[in-house]
């Protein structure tokens, strides 16, 4: 679920604003449907951040694209950084970076994002071109519950299982019980039809119970 480029920067009053202005204009570039978002603790910062969005929208050749995405873009404060994490795990952010005096300590705290930029070198340009992460991320709160593109999404999957007449005995009750309630007969009974009477167990041995 990869849509319009999305961009949360989580940032104290040590981070450099034109550093912020400038990583909030590499994805409102993207198109007018993108948004970028500051979360921090200080007004000082946020003030200077707009700052340096006015002056540095102005020599983009894409401005007027810019320009509408800032106008979908929010600025948010709050009195500590950890009810700013809860709201960028809400939210879910595509790209976030983290510029903090204890960016690593809040990183870890991160659990719903596509991809986490973190330290005032770690712009999210570098993860788009250079730096190694696939770039194909979730967006519209989708991190939530997706993860970026891997090589693990094109790999193909199959499980076994095999299990004796004595793991099928302890596995029966929830079986058959599950079976009754979905009302779906036949399953229960390809359990209860294989442990009436002796039988035949065809498995190894214990070791391959369930």
């Amino acid at each position: 679920p990869a849509g319009p480029s999305e961009l949360a920067v989580l940032a104290d009053d040590s981070a450099d604003p034109a550093f912020i202005a400038s990583d909030l204009l590499s994805q409102a570039e993207h198109g007018p449907d993108s948004q970028v978002l500051l979360f921090t603790t200080s007004e000082r910062l946020a003030d200077r951040v707009l700052g340096e969005l006015e002056m540095q929208v102005r020599s983009l050749e894409r401005r007027e694209i810019a320009a509408q995405a800032l106008k979908n873009s929010r600025i948010i404060l709050a009195g500590s950084l950890g009810e700013l994490v809860s709201m960028v795990n809400e939210y879910a952010p595509e790209h976030l970076i983290i510029n903090t005096l204890n960016n690593h300590e809040l990183a870890e705290k991160i659990v719903s994002a596509g991809s986490v930029f973190i330290g005032p070198f770690t712009p999210e340009s570098a993860g788009d071109y250079a730096s190694g992460t696939n770039h194909t991320l979730p967006t519209g709160g989708w991190a939530r519950s997706y993860s970026g593109l891997g090589t693990g999404d094109f790999m193909k999957r199959i499980t076994f299982q095999e299990i004796t007449r004595e793991g099928l005995k302890g596995l029966s009750r929830a079986v058959m019980q599950l079976a009754g309630e979905e009302g779906l007969t036949a399953h229960a009974r390809a359990v209860s039809l294989r442990l009436e009477g002796p039988g035949t167990d065809q498995g190894k041995g214990p070791e391959n119970n369930v």
